[in-house]
């Protein structure tokens, strides 16, 4: 089953990244999800700033605002979507994550399949 591990910065340093982890803890990490063989996709974003956010009103009206305007302190640093037998597996994963250190966390979703 597909899950797809959103990985939640609570605290990022001067340059943007994660504040708990290294740079070697992420390439560690993404090489034994890859090595395991569940690894089906997975990226990092882009600095903050470079967001920008669409909301469209009932009437259709568009409105496009640009820069980091979260409504919470944590920040979608990026994702993972692997393919494992069962929850508890995608959980043990989540827990591996350099992102679920500290004040960090790792959402886990199920992919939904339509059967397309």
């Amino acid at each position: 089953m597909k899950y797809m591990l959103l990985i939640q910065a609570g605290a990022i340093d001067e340059n943007g990244a994660a504040a708990e982890c290294t740079v070697e803890d992420w390439m560690a990490y993404d090489k034994a999800v890859h090595e395991a063989g569940i690894f089906v996709s997975g990226e990092s974003l882009a600095d903050l700033v470079t967001a920008t956010t669409v909301r469209v009103r009932p009437d259709g009206e568009r409105t496009v605002t640009d820069g980091p305007f979260a409504e919470t302190r944590e920040v979608l640093g990026g994702f993972y979507v692997i393919d494992v037998p069962d929850l508890d597996t995608a959980l043990d994963w989540a827990a591996r994550c350099p992102g679920s250190r500290g004040s960090g966390a790792v959402v886990v979703r199920p992919v939904a399949d339509f059967g397309v």
